[in-house]
């Protein structure tokens, strides 16, 4: 049966429209975003296999191009489609991190932190420079690795740090393998980098670790 034949309170569309997204089974709401099924099935059938194969939602939208065209009823098109979706969230949550922004909530700042970095299959350390206000000057990042280290050069942070005219800091790296726990090499790294900072007189604010689903603050943790 389509689902045009289904009653209308249990069609994916109608169903969001009248009692909110919040509503819908991860199925129903990847059904709307394909808006089609496949010979002999829904679309909200097809969204059932395609979530069993790839584990869940996240994972389905971590999927590299070659793995997500692999999967029947998806192609380059749909692809397309999704990467616009989702960098559109991750524009959305970080207009609170553009310049001249004022950072009013560290809830916020760890939502488009996990955004940005929490599926990235390597190692970046990214860097937040801040005024003497605490407002926003640059979100950058600097350096990448591998899925378990990376280099970091005090020296390109802090000429960084100068050419924005940054009062503070706040260091940001990711861990691929899903644990925010910091490292001994993450403590020794942040020393290092507040003691080359301060030399130029630009404090070291915080210095976020992104795991999977959490993330470590220094500050928060008084490891500064």
């Amino acid at each position: 049966m389509s689902i045009v034949d289904w009653p209308a309170a249990e069609r994916p569309r109608e169903k969001l429209l009248q009692r909110g997204p919040e509503s819908l089974s991860d199925a129903e709401l990847l059904a709307i975003f394909l808006r089609t099924g496949v010979t002999g099935k829904t679309a909200v059938d097809l969204s059932r296999e395609l979530l069993a194969r790839f584990g869940g939602v996240r994972a389905l939208l971590a999927a590299s191009q070659k793995e997500f065209c692999a999967a029947p009823g998806l192609g380059g098109a749909k692809y397309a489609q999704l990467q616009a979706v989702l960098e559109m969230g991750r524009r959305q949550l970080g207009e609170g991190l553009q310049r001249g922004a004022t950072l009013s909530s560290s809830q916020d700042v760890e939502m488009y932190l996990h955004a940005r970095l929490g599926d990235r299959k390597q190692e970046v350390f990214c860097c937040l420079f801040l005024d003497n206000r605490h407002r926003v000057l640059a979100f950058e990042e600097l350096f990448y690795g591998t899925i378990n280290g990376t280099a970091v050069y005090a020296r390109e942070i802090v000429r960084r740090g100068l050419f924005h005219n940054a009062a503070a800091v706040i260091l940001v790296h990711n861990h691929p393998s899903g644990a925010a726990e910091p490292s001994q090499a993450d403590e020794a790294l942040t020393v290092g980098l507040m003691q080359a900072l301060a030399l130029v007189d630009i404090r070291v604010l915080d210095h976020m670790v992104i795991g999977d689903r959490e993330a470590v603050s220094f500050s928060a943790r008084g490891m500064l």
